[in-house]
């Protein structure tokens, strides 16, 4: 928490990857030290790292869209390791999925399409668009610890919620949200690494 309130309030980079960096520091020990290591955990220390660098093209962009097509990708293997992880404790939720993409690909096609110039842009955009959803089908399916299974949720929440006030920021110039872009993506790690503090728990043998 310290972490991010440090990485809203400064541009220093070390704060602003903090809650991902930390996030991957927690999971990784409580692996070494819990008996019961959750081996899928290792899913969940990628996706944030590739997040932490992803995030670095993205902070030095400085409106070049080939940084930002790169930051997109590395973001893109974030998802895939959410996704994963969502995949090994669980399944996909198959009608919402639907129901999420139909969504997200109305709002893709009526307000983000018309305003590229960069058709690679606009590709790494939905691919994005459709890894962050499917991610999010997946952890809705995630079986086990309630506490675990819906802090988890709602991490994929906030980063799918980020990403939208981050479209309307870049690609239609609406700027009313912009105050939630770090909060909601720094809770979102906060939340992904309390989720697999509860699973290591949960999972942990009891004495008697």
């Amino acid at each position: 928490m310290i972490l991010a309130m440090l990485g809203v309030t400064t541009e220093n980079f070390v704060f602003k990857s903090g809650t991902a960096g930390m996030g991957a520091v927690i999971i990784l020990i409580m692996g070494i030290v819990d008996k019961s290591s959750i081996k899928e955990a290792w899913w969940i220390i990628g996706a944030f790292l590739f997040s932490i660098i992803g995030d670095w093209f993205l902070s030095h962009m400085n409106g070049d869209s080939t940084m930002f097509v790169k930051g997109i990708a590395l973001f893109f293997l974030a998802h895939v390791g959410y996704l994963l992880y969502a995949l090994f404790n669980g399944r996909i939720k198959g009608m919402f999925t639907v129901i999420l993409l139909v969504a997200y690909l109305v709002f893709f096609f009526l307000v983000l399409y018309p305003t590229f110039t960069d058709v690679t842009l606009m590709i790494a955009s939905l691919v994005y668009l459709l890894i962050s959803c499917f991610s999010l089908g997946a952890a809705m399916g995630m079986k086990g610890d309630p506490t675990a299974r819906r802090s988890f949720i709602f991490g994929i929440v906030l980063i799918i919620f980020s990403d939208t006030i981050i479209a309307f920021k870049e690609f239609v110039g609406y700027h009313s949200f912009d105050f939630l872009i770090t909060p909601t993506y720094y809770l979102a790690h906060i939340f992904i690494t309390f989720s697999l503090v509860k699973r290591f728990k949960s999972n942990a043998p009891t004495s008697n």
